[in-house]
């Protein structure tokens, strides 16, 4: 009989946490697991994506909840006043305010779940997938039955809004919670000391192969630029760092090297880039070219890969890029240092404009270094899949 696993996101958004879970369900086989993909919401580009034996749920209801987890309370409170529902404003409200002095949200999740059925259906695995998420993770522990549950940890928890008092009490119920990178996992264990016996470094899967037959699948570029291409794949968003790829590229352009940047992804701020760009009065050379589920034809012909984040949990774009043996820049974010040795794979900056100008300079001038950094590239391994290993014995604990 198949085991039945869950895995709870947002959406299906082309982003790295998303391809991290596409990834990673590749490689379970499908005679031993049942999978179910629950989102809170019916979006994102990766949707097409999903494979078909891949049963996919979506939470009742959730646009209703979403407003009042989103917005501010007075302003949830004040909607539902002018819709004359007068006891819900006043309990949302006052029940804010306990969570607040309390120092726990799960009061207020209590609150506007407590008439949300537990799931139907029980599973051997449930996972809080899109971690760190308050909601999903309450979610997950008190409206989903199964044998064994995981929380999962993307990102650098000191870098986004992470509440450690909801995790010290909330993440002690599950029986595993999985961090991307090693760095990342000793900086959860720093903030959140009562959970460290539960914690464990779980890579996001990568399988190279996959990634390069993928490039030979698509076009890639099309634009006949004679000079040097410049690629970074992220969403538009100010933790992706695009703002300092921008400048960055303003400062190659004005010292007279030929190099256009192409920023793969899309996210909210894409009007301020688009302000950036013509700010610094780069229209021409810094193309903003879009989401796109398949950017490896793109890693592959590009001349250098630059990932120029403020914060990652383990970057999954990086992993890809190195699958192609380009020269790459990266700044040093939560888990670069663990895909990118410095001066040998690759080099490492600081999120810093001089810094990482004078990386890709060094790169477009040293002919040598390129090659070095492209044969190390090319004799080392990258293959992740089996990290899936310590997910499958979970169901042993």
């Amino acid at each position: 009989m198949k085991k039945k696993i869950v895995f709870m996101i947002i959406n299906m958004n082309v982003g790295g946490t998303e391809k991290a879970l596409l990834n990673m369900i590749a490689e379970i086989p499908k005679e031993k697991f049942e999978i179910t993909i629950l989102m809170l919401e019916k979006y994102g580009g990766f949707l097409s994506s999903i494979p078909a034996e891949i049963k996919v749920e979506y939470i009742n209801d959730y646009q209703n909840l979403k407003d009042i987890l989103n917005n501010p309370p007075h302003k949830s409170a004040l909607h539902l006043l002018k819709v004359g529902k007068f006891k819900k404003a006043f309990n949302i409200l006052i029940t804010h305010l306990i969570s607040k002095i309390c120092k726990d949200r799960s009061i207020f999740f209590n609150y506007i779940l407590k008439d949300y059925p537990e799931i139907n259906n029980e599973y051997d695995i449930a996972v809080a997938y899109a971690g760190p998420m308050d909601f999903i993770s309450y979610f997950v522990v008190n409206k989903i039955k199964a044998k064994k549950k995981i929380q999962w940890i993307h990102f650098d928890v000191t870098k986004i809004g992470f509440d450690k008092h909801f995790a010290a009490k909330v993440y002690n119920k599950f029986d595993k919670v999985f961090v991307v990178s090693n760095e990342g996992k000793h900086i959860l264990d720093k903030l959140v000391p009562n959970i460290k016996n539960k914690t464990m470094n779980f890579l996001n899967i990568i399988s190279p192969k996959l990634v390069v037959k993928m490039s030979d699948e698509g076009v890639g570029f099309e634009d006949d630029y004679e000079g040097v291409r410049i690629l970074t794949v992220g969403r538009l968003s100010k933790e992706k760092g695009q703002d300092l790829a921008i400048s960055v590229l303003a400062m190659l352009r004005k010292e007279g090297y030929k190099v256009r940047w192409y920023s793969i992804g899309e996210g909210g701020d894409r009007k301020e880039y688009e302000k950036l760009i013509n700010k610094y009065k780069v229209q021409d050379d810094f193309i903003l070219m879009g989401s796109n589920p398949n950017p490896y034809p793109f890693m592959k012909q590009c001349d250098i890969y630059v990932q120029p984040s403020r914060h990652e949990g383990y970057c999954i774009t990086l992993s890809e890029a190195r699958c192609f043996n380009n020269p790459i820049v990266s700044t040093n974010f939560t888990g670069a240092t663990e895909q990118i040795i410095h001066d040998k794979t690759g080099l490492i900056v600081n999120f810093e404009q001089q810094q990482m100008c004078a990386a890709i300079k060094l790169l477009l001038e040293n002919r040598l270094l390129r090659d070095k950094l492209k044969k190390n590239l090319d004799n080392e391994f990258v293959d992740t899949r089996l990290e899936l290993n310590k997910f499958i014995q979970t169901l042993n604990i």
